[in-house]
């Protein structure tokens, strides 16, 4: 047995097809008998009189246990390699300080400065946003990280993780920390380096945290669950990551981390990722989550071991479901019953009040998929549309109070900076205080250029007070939803939307000013006939005639953006028993898309029939298909996306389910195995015009395929299945069920209670008098210059997203910004002399802000200073006019830019390590003195894989390896040749060319011959006393003394508005001149010129005028002081036009009468 202290540093470097795990293959009697103890009488089950689960909790966890690990020997690779030895005490102060982000030499995450800067949005990894929490890891007593499976952009943008972010940091003794699906050049970096995903704030392995969360919303993300535990290190499996069963649960001294979900997804059918995860929360996330780090705290304290730990979840917090406890026996259509005593049967779904002051969290610096500030309003949806998981999963309805949620917009937007909000539900039409909280927030946002937006609403609510919150410049878009085209079927479905309805809402968007509207409609539906399928396009091309009309003018004309999904019969729902051909739905998608092309001005998106096939199959499927996903997975499915490599992850998913043996149940999904309203039409059943009584859901002709076990079931959402059977049959019958929020008629779901509470419903306000829409305040009062540093981590952080940054860290500190006055989207007058590379550091950046009111320029500079991150330092503010004596405006930095300074570290080849990745866009690759990356083996596919047929000894490999390994050493020894005389010469080769001409290609693939030349305007070696002042007292990622091979250039380059000389371009010089390709490992620019402003040629006429003009009035005032002169120039008291002062009269010359023409006198 291995070491527990080594354990958990035994990280596969490449992913297995399996994971090797012991495996008890000895029985409990065979031990017995070895030790020589009698056995103990056992009395007999009486199978009888039991039920099922019963019969199971006899059931040792190691019959799943040994499931899990025995896989196919097809697919077996060899074992992992053996431990390394125990770490040093130097070793691990070395990781601590790795970990800590030292970023003095540029070096962050153990990641050279070269190496973020060939990665695409290293903002990403940073952990540096507005509202991210670092707190002590030595003090925290349990230590969560909240890990989304997907790329940050999504991740960073979703409110579920933002929210459980920041409540576990605001309890004591907790800290939570994130981390994210990285990008392929993170991975590949990762790779490289042999390294395991960390957290992004204290960029710590995943493995080092006691529990691992991670959010599942949608079927096919459960790949992505297991490619984040493969980064992090992990085994895929709980049984892999157990414990002997006397060792205490302690992930500091090797065990394994918790590895758990939530999310929608994983509350409706947590089955095909049991096998993977320790435990599942299932609902609102609020107060469990804080109830879980509680009960961790005890567990800890008392020693407990991994699987006692894990009971206590399951028994003393509510909402916690253990796969491990539970079994999924054959024969019972995988339905899952406990094992283990005191275990709950139905685990219970948590609910939480929604509370919107903590979604005001985390401010990325990159641009996400939501970049605005979303406030949850409403939570829970009783609407009844019998196709709607959500709704199902999410009652009862909870109002939050108009006034907390207009509280928490403005502290949301003065905190944050955003100039977007949006108000969350899944159906804010159903926040009857939706119309009065809006007008409000806009009435006290007025001026502050905020716009606001809403997800897709219902159409029948949409009047004019909706259509004023959303008004006004940069107005969002619209989205409706009518799902169905035909009003039958909308009852079947109990959309309760009327064709009156869906035009009034339409029209009313069109007459104020919208011109494009986007609607939902789904096909496949229960029930659905081709009419229903052509009443689509009949219901667009009637909208199109009613309210668009024949509009002359093109842009008066109505377009309407149609987004046609494939039903996807989900768990929990009346439909949850339905399933559809694939083959039908390209018919019927085939048949509505002949129908739209004779409808103008429409464009519709399709959903992928296969990938609803597949979301179907996984959604509803039992514990067999966790086989399914794993495989998948190992045939990287999880490497292209659903969307733009959705053919390579079929073909996976394909392979896995054939070889999971599971081929005939897909084929059922595929080929629609029931239509769950085929009665439609029936005579003999009730509701269908043959005067029968019968019910699908009970009595004499009740379908018993609606009674058989589901592999969900022991999920308690609170809606009792009975209800759900008896609204398939109101289903049947079209009959629409009243929303029971608004209607007081109570349906008897089963919702409310004790239990889970009961809808709540906001008193509304009533509805102030809208003020108007924002106009934009363009005055430009006062003109600020600033100049500032960018360096650390800030030096990730692009141009764009770093001009984002200063717009709302203005905001922040609430500066009077004068905005531009575009009717459509008014931006903040601020702007920064030129773009600074992504990784270089500055400390001579320069930024512009135009304000409307004077103020202290000390005092600007003090109030952001404090909104602005550490990299980012003010060290100037200079106050600049406006405008000249004429009135025309002073010019741009963009208008003055001259030139720029730089200090540039440079290298030959052989005098620094190559960073693990290439530079993003296929780039010369770059070079770092600190770097150097492990070898990888990719593969044929490049996933990390090694081949199955690679030949470890080929003869050629190993030839070609000991010549790469020559020539590397061969550059070595010519970079330490390399000295200071020689840069010097080649300084001054460069220096003394007459022309380097370049080819450069437009983005229209135009080409054009450039001459750098004259841009080059300064380039010189700096000896060592020259460096040690120029890196006195500065933030600089460069070495003290240039190791061999190279040297720190100080270099000067042309720059206007059209561009200039890169510090890349003048190496290209370099390279020209010396026969050596030099490359730049790290710039920093120190100086910015601008030229001086251009004064407007004097006008010696217009003030020769205003000089006479004065002096006529200077001697009325003396010779007539009762004449007086008015402010107009009028001279004397007169009021006739006579009066007002010629300016120009002295000086015109005077002109003829107009002689009229004969022709117009004869007319």
């Amino acid at each position: 047995t291995e070491p527990r202290a080594t354990r958990r540093e035994q990280t596969p470097h490449r992913p297995p097809f399996r994971l090797v795990h012991r495996v008890k293959t000895m029985s409990a009697a065979i031990q017995i008998a070895r030790a020589g103890i009698a056995p103990t009488a056992r009395r007999p089950h009486r199978l009888s009189s039991r039920r099922p689960h019963q019969l199971h909790r006899a059931v040792s966890n190691n019959r799943t246990k040994n499931r899990l690990a025995l896989r196919p020997a097809a697919v077996l690779t060899p074992p992992p390699p053996p431990p390394s030895p125990a770490r040093t005490d130097a070793e691990r102060r070395a990781e601590e300080a790795l970990l800590a982000g030292d970023d003095s030499d540029g070096t962050i995450a153990g990641f050279t400065k070269l190496e973020w800067s060939c990665i695409q949005t290293p903002a990403r990894y940073l952990g540096n946003e507005v509202g991210a929490v670092h707190k002590d890891w030595d003090s925290a007593q349990v230590r969560f990280t909240m890990a989304y499976p997907e790329i940050y952009e999504v991740g960073a943008s979703n409110l579920g993780h933002v929210v459980l972010y920041t409540i576990l940091n605001n309890q004591p003794g907790m800290l939570c920390d994130r981390a994210y699906l990285p990008g392929d050049d993170m991975l590949q970096l990762l790779k490289s380096k042999n390294r395991q995903l960390f957290a992004v704030e204290s960029k710590r392995p995943l493995k080092h945290f006691d529990a691992l969360g991670m959010s599942l919303a949608y079927e096919l993300g459960a790949v992505n669950v297991l490619e984040m535990m493969h980064l992090s290190g992990l085994p895929l499996t709980w049984a892999g990551r157990d414990d002997e069963p006397d060792e205490v649960w302690d992930v500091d001294h090797g065990s394994w981390p918790l590895v758990f979900v939530g999310g929608p997804t994983a509350t409706s059918n947590p089955e095909p990722i049991a096998d993977f995860v320790d435990f599942v929360a299932l609902g609102d996330g609020e107060d469990v989550m804080v109830e879980i780090g509680q009960c961790l705290k005890k567990t800890k304290a008392e020693g407990l071991n991994r699987q006692e730990t894990l009971f206590r979840l399951a028994t003393e917090v509510e909402g916690i479901y253990v796969p491990r406890f539970y079994d999924s026996p054959k024969g019972w259509g995988g339905a899952v019953f406990p094992t283990r005593e005191g275990v709950p049967e139905r685990c219970k779904r948590r609910v939480a009040d929604p509370d919107p002051l903590l979604q005001v969290g985390l401010v990325p610096y990159v641009s996400t998929v939501h970049d605005r500030l979303t406030v949850e309003i409403r939570r829970g949806c009783t609407r009844g549309c019998r196709f709607c998981q959500p709704g199902m999963l999410t009652r009862p309805a909870r109002d939050v109070p108009p006034e907390k949620v207009v509280q928490a917009v403005e502290k949301g937007m003065r905190e944050t900076g955003y100039n977007e909000f949006s108000l969350l539900s899944l159906s804010c039409s159903d926040y009857l205080a939706l119309p009065s909280v809006g007008l409000e927030i806009k009435n006290r946002l007025r001026d502050e250029n905020v716009t606001l937006s809403l997800p897709s609403q219902r159409i029948d609510r949409f009047d004019d007070s909706i259509a004023d919150i959303l008004g006004g410049a940069g107005k969002a878009g619209l989205t409706f939803a009518p799902e169905a085209g035909t009003q039958r079927l909308r009852d079947i479905v109990n959309k309760g939307l009327t064709n009156d309805e869906l035009l009034h809402g339409v029209q009313t968007a069109y007459d104020r000013g919208w011109r494009n509207v986007k609607l939902y409609f789904m096909i496949g539906l229960p029930g659905e006939t081709d009419a229903d399928v052509l009443g689509i396009a009949e219901t667009v091309d009637w909208l199109q005639k009613t309210v668009g009309g024949n509009k002359a003018r093109k842009r008066d004309r109505l377009t309407l953006t149609l987004t046609l999904s494939n039903f996807t019969p989900k768990p929990h729902t009346p439909f949850q028993w339905h399933s559809v051909s694939t083959e039908e739905f390209a018919r019927r998608g085939k048949l509505l898309k002949d129908a739209l092309a004779k409808v103008p001005n429409v464009k519709s998106n399709w959903t992928s029939i296969r990938i609803s096939a597949m979301e179907d199959f996984i959604g509803r499927g039992d514990r067999s298909l966790c086989d399914v996903v794993r495989r998948s997975w190992e045939l990287g499915a999880h490497k292209a996306t659903w969307w733009d490599g959705a053919e390579s992850s079929f073909k996976s998913f394909d392979q896995a389910i054939e070889e999971a043996g599971l081929t005939w149940k897909y084929r059922q999904v595929v080929n629609g195995e029931w239509d769950v309203l085929e009665k439609l039409g029936d005579g003999e059943y009730r509701g269908q015009g043959g005067g029968g009584k019968g019910r699908v859901d009970r009595g004499a002709l009740a379908d018993s395929r609606l009674d058989a076990p589901l592999p969900w079931d022991h999920i308690d959402t609170g809606i009792a299945k009975w209800w759900l059977k008896a609204d398939l049959q109101k289903a049947l019958e079209g009959i629409t069920v009243p929303d029971c929020s608004h209607s007081g008629v109570c349906t008897e779901c089963g919702v409310c209670g004790d239990e889970f509470g009961e809808n709540v419903v906001a008193e509304v306000p009533p509805l102030p008098v809208f003020q108007g829409h924002y106009e934009p305040d363009g005055r430009r009062t006062q003109r600020l210059r600033f100049r500032f540093t960018k360096d650390g981590k800030e030096s990730f952080i692009g141009h764009l997203d770093t001009l984002r940054l200063l717009e709302r860290a203005c905001r922040r500190a609430s500066l009077p910004v004068s905005m531009t006055r575009s009717p459509y989207s008014s931006r903040p007058r601020i702007s920064t002399a030129m773009a600074l590379p992504l990784g270089a550091s500055s400390e001579a950046e320069m930024m512009e802000i135009v304000l409307t009111e004077r103020m202290n320029p000390e005092d600007v500079r003090a109030r952001l200073a404090e909104e602005l991150p550490a990299g980012m330092r003010l060290t100037e503010v200079e106050d600049m006019p406006v405008k000249y004596l004429n009135g025309r405006y002073m010019e741009t930095m963009n208008e003055l830019l001259q030139s720029a300074e730089f200090l540039v570290h440079v290298a030959v080849p052989g005098a620094a390590a190559k960073p693990a990745i290439e530079s993003i866009g296929g780039d010369a690759p770059s070079w770092d003195v600190e770097g150097g990356g492990a070898f990888f083996d990719a593969g044929k596919n490049g996933d990390g894989i090694p081949d199955a047929s690679a030949d470890e000894d080929d003869a050629d490999a190993a030839a070609e390896a000991a010549a790469e390994a020559e020539i590397a050493a061969a550059v070595a020894e010519f970079a330490k040749a390399v000295t200071p005389a020689d840069w010097k010469h080649w300084v001054a080769s460069a220096m003394a060319l007459e022309k380097f001409e370049i080819s450069k290609t437009s983005k229209k693939g135009n080409v054009r011959v450039v001459n750098l030349r004259p841009q080059l305007l300064g380039l010189e070696h700096m000896d060592q006393p020259e460096i040690d002042d120029s890196l006195k007292g500065r933030h600089v990622p460069m070495p003290a003394v240039c190791p061999p091979g190279t040297a720190i250039l100080r270099f000067k380059g042309e720059y206007t508005g059209a561009g200039g000389l890169s510090v890349e371009g003048m190496c290209q010089m370099l390279s020209h001149v010396s026969n050596v390709a030099i490359t730049p490992l790290h710039s920093h620019r120190v100086r910015i010129d601008l030229g001086e402003p251009t004064p407007p040629v004097v006008d010696k006429l217009w003030l020769d005028n205003i000089v006479r003009a004065e002096a006529f009035m200077a001697l009325e005032r003396r010779w007539d002081p009762a004449a007086g002169v008015n402010n107009r120039g009028h001279m004397g008291g007169g009021n006739k036009e006579g009066d007002r002062i010629d300016n120009h009269r002295s000086y015109r010359v005077e002109e003829p009468p107009e002689k009229t023409s004969k022709k117009k006198n004869k007319k």
